[in-house]
């Protein structure tokens, strides 16, 4: 109790000293991360924003008072645990121009798949710090507190982020649940939660002819932060694998607009101002803040920002896609028409065989008959001679005989129409296996040469991926962006089909396969038959 006597005796005089100057909120004032250290904003963005891993570090000089007085620190690394999950740590420093924070955070956040289109993320970040005075220059001992104390608080800051296609909405707060250790009480009462909603919408966009991937993302959030009118802000960034770009407004801090550029592909630092527009803070001077980041490791498929030189080498067997699904049923329906065909030309031979027998048979009928009325004739005829007899009775003979060689001739005329639907079966099957290979053949040996600034590209057959040209509309780093792009294609009356190389861990969006480079440049020329009027280009798979 002496102590925070003591410590609330010292806010009272401090506050007192600087009532002159405008009042700060106690938050990390982190309303401007966007990509990098976006965990400090809500803990779930580490899964997307972060682009673990990798190391990143952010500043922000209030009211441009680069001596430190009141300043954020944040140093922050990041890594992917698996395809579902990531964690973090990071050091971290931030004046309240009261107190002067100084700790570590640790982060984790793992994403939950509710359907192919919908995910739910979920994280938290566990700080812990030494909480001291910002100035000691005005602290004077009293019987209730004759020295400064530095505690150390934990504080627990959880967050949710719900997706649903290129649509997120946010949830977190900065402070949940805290405990102050060295005093044994919780550090802030139930009534000091701070709570951010933010929900943003991506749109994947054109700019650069090297970039396939960039993306314009608009966003809106609400902030409540005890004792201060909650803040309403809006962000928006374009991100390049080249660049990036953001404007903001702030209801507090006033107007911000930041850049930032990439290079090697690893390294991106960038810096933004923030000017405050309200009449309370319009006499101040500007804020700055500065942010790095450096990604470690191979580039795989976490990588944002894909380069145009890389290609996609064959599909998984794991998962297929949707549109391989598609595929798959397609391949099926044409492979039951065939055997449709197949069973309705055996039914067709078997009625003609059976028609014939009943012919024969119909024949033997009639034969039989006549038989028996030369017969009924004869016993009529009794008078007859012998002769006549002998002559009645050899063409009886004769009849007989002609029915029976009849009969044979009839068997042996069904049965060759049989031998013969069965080789023209067998010959029917040969000259499509030969037409098949005469065409996998003529495909392997047809040399192509590029046209003069056509993007073309050529690999050999490798995994299931079938031989041809394929017509590629984009090529994706990110599920999400990939998933997003293919909807959006379906929707415009489309059948796209992808494919995945496990080398570059790319996700490749055909329009249409071809057998012939004449037939993918007539398809490209034409913007796919006026379907599609985006960029294309040719990947070509050449076979074994």
């Amino acid at each position: 109790m002496n102590k925070f006597c003591g410590a609330l005796l010292i806010v009272f005089v401090v506050v007192g000293l600087n009532a002159q100057d405008v009042e700060l909120p106690s938050d990390y004032r982190q309303h401007n991360l966007t990509e990098y250290n976006s965990s400090l904003l809500n803990p779930a963005y580490s899964l997307d924003k972060n682009n673990p891993s990798s190391l990143a570090f952010w500043s922000r000089w209030q009211w441009q008072t680069f001596d430190g007085d009141p300043t954020t620190l944040f140093f922050n690394y990041s890594h992917r645990l698996s395809e579902l999950s990531t964690a973090g740590v990071g050091f971290f420093q931030h004046n309240t121009e009261i107190f002067i924070n100084t700790g570590l955070s640790i982060n984790y956040a793992y994403n939950i798949e509710l359907s192919e289109r919908a995910s739910l993320g979920v994280g938290v970040n566990i700080l812990g710090f030494q909480q001291k005075l910002a100035d000691q220059r005005f602290f004077t001992p009293n019987p209730i507190q004759t020295e400064i104390t530095n505690d150390f608080i934990v504080q627990l800051a959880p967050g949710i982020n719900f997706r649903y296609d290129s649509f997120s909405l946010g949830l977190s707060s900065e402070n949940l649940m805290d405990y102050n250790i060295s005093t044994n009480e919780r550090n802030t009462s139930s009534d000091g939660r701070m709570f951010l909603a933010l929900a943003s919408y991506d749109f994947p966009i054109g700019i650069l002819n090297s970039d396939d991937n960039s993306v314009l993302i608009p966003a809106i959030y609400y902030k409540s932060i005890p004792g201060f009118d909650a803040q309403l802000g809006l962000t928006t960034l374009l991100s390049t694998n080249k660049f990036w770009a953001q404007l903001g407004y702030n209801s507090f801090y006033g107007i911000s607009g930041g850049v930032g550029g990439r290079f090697f592909k690893r390294f991106s630092i960038g810096a933004l101002v923030e000017v405050g527009a309200s009449s309370d803070i319009s006499g101040t001077d500007p804020t700055f803040e500065l942010v790095t980041s450096y990604k470690l490791g191979k580039p795989s498929a976490e990588e944002r920002y894909p380069t145009e030189e890389l290609i996609v080498e064959a599909v998984t067997e794991k998962e297929l896609t949707r549109a391989e699904k598609l595929a798959q049923r397609e391949v099926e329906k044409e492979r039951e028409r065939l055997e449709k065909i197949q069973r309705q030309r055996e039914k067709d031979s078997i009625r003609e065989a059976l028609r014939l027998t009943d012919l024969a048979l119909e024949e033997s009928k009639m034969a039989e008959k006549k038989r028996k009325d030369s017969i009924a004739q004869t016993n009529e005829d009794k008078a007859l001679a012998e002769v006549q007899a002998i002559e009645r009775q050899r063409k009886i003979d004769s009849t007989n005989a002609a029915n029976k060689a009849k009969e044979a001739a009839l068997a042996l005329e069904l049965q060759r129409k049989r031998d013969s639907i069965a080789q023209a079966k067998l010959a029917e099957a040969e000259a499509l296996k030969q037409q098949e290979e005469i065409e996998r053949l003529a495909q392997q040996k047809e040399e192509v040469t590029p046209e003069k600034g056509e993007r073309y590209e050529e690999v050999a057959k490798q995994g299931s991926l079938e031989p041809g040209y394929y017509l590629i509309a984009n090529v994706f780093g990110t599920k999400r962006y990939f998933d997003a792009f293919m909807a959006d294609l379906q929707k415009k009356g489309l059948n796209p089909g992808s494919f995945y190389r496990d080398v570059n861990k790319y996700n490749y969006v055909y329009l249409a396969k071809f057998n012939s480079i004449s037939e993918a440049r007539a398809a490209r020329d034409s913007n796919f038959g006026g379907k599609y009027t985006e960029k294309t280009w040719i990947f070509r798979v050449v076979g074994e």
